[in-house]
């Protein structure tokens, strides 16, 4: 790629992002035009409230995964990182007596230990990133079950509790936790030559690798920060519970896909933004919240989810084809 076109390119998929992020704000506000139609306590302070304590879950977790996607990767354990970080973080506290925050730093430390074997099984044994966290999807939640004996198991402490439940300046502690890190991932993916090499890796891997950028250590970087991010969401959710469970946070690999792919990012690679990611997931929270203040069955949820992760996959494919009939015209 020459010099001059490396400007137009980029100037093109900066102009793609904010497209993407402009129909998914637009989307964002007919949504909530909806359900407060629909529904009176939508717009309630105490559901905004319950709203907002609820994202951080999804969000933080989307971060890793948007970083993972743009390299042309997936993530399919994080449900299963995510229960395993809450399971390690009770067990050693009850089981263990190890102090608290000790067992919530291991627990992290744990998490992110499946990232770095999901990316040195990627990177060094050049197994399908799919079939990889397939297994360790397997695996982990298998630990999980092992640790906890397949119980539930309670924790209740105040300053372990406040991680999730806790204000600070009127504002959910664990919401502004997840907009701090947004603002440092969105700064290192636009900003930084670690993140445009990402975006570089996602668009053409073997072209990257003879440029001179490390592949295998950014694919290395990404699937550690990717679990870690995953560990983290479980912590808060275990805090937010006051409980861990083995069955804890099933699905929630699905939920971030669909939000990631929702905000923009491509499952093809090269492209995406976390504002996009963003959006996407207050976009599926809103869904969910609204479909419950609605008392729509939980099995027409599960349907609502799918449609719009098909809607999301069709819609990338469909800008995909298009992209490549622009530059065949060009």
């Amino acid at each position: 790629m020459t010099n001059s076109t490396k400007p137009t390119r980029l100037r093109g998929l900066a102009r793609g992002n904010n497209l993407t992020t402009l129909s998914l704000v637009v989307s964002f506000l007919l949504l909530c035009l909806f359900f407060a139609t629909q529904t009176s306590s939508f717009l309630s302070v105490g559901n905004l409230e319950n709203l907002a304590r609820t994202l951080a879950v999804v969000g933080i977790t989307a971060i890793g995964m948007t970083l993972v996607m743009i390299t042309g990767g997936v993530d399919i354990s994080v449900g299963s990182v995510a229960a395993l970080a809450g399971v390690i973080t009770s067990v050693l506290w009850r089981e263990a007596g190890v102090p608290l925050l000790l067992s919530t730093i291991l627990a992290l430390l744990g998490g992110t230990l499946v990232g770095l074997v999901n990316g040195l099984a990627i990177t060094v044994l050049k197994i399908n990133p799919l079939i990889t966290t397939l297994a360790t999807f397997s695996i982990v939640r298998g630990l999980a079950f092992v640790l906890s004996e397949g119980q539930t198991n309670m924790l209740s402490n105040p300053a372990f509790n406040y991680i999730g439940r806790g204000d600070l300046f009127g504002i959910p502690f664990s919401l502004l936790l997840m907009i701090i890190l947004y603002l440092v991932f969105i700064f290192v993916l636009n900003q930084t030559q670690f993140g445009r090499n990402l975006y570089a890796i996602g668009g053409n891997l073997e072209r990257s690798r003879l440029a001179g950028i490390q592949t295998n250590r950014h694919l290395l970087i990404v699937y550690t920060l990717c679990a870690f991010f995953a560990a983290l969401s479980g912590v808060i959710s275990v805090s937010q519970l006051a409980s861990s469970a083995p069955r804890a946070a099933t699905g929630l690999e699905f939920t971030v896909i669909t939000a990631v792919v929702l905000g923009g990012t491509s499952l093809s690679g090269g492209k995406g933004s976390l504002i996009g990611t963003l959006v996407g997931v207050v976009i599926l929270r809103i869904l969910d919240n609204g479909l419950v203040l609605m008392k729509v069955s939980s099995f027409y949820q599960d349907v609502a989810r799918g449609v719009v992760l098909l809607l999301a996959v069709g819609f990338d494919q469909l800008r995909i084809r298009v992209s490549q009939l622009i530059g065949r015209s060009a």
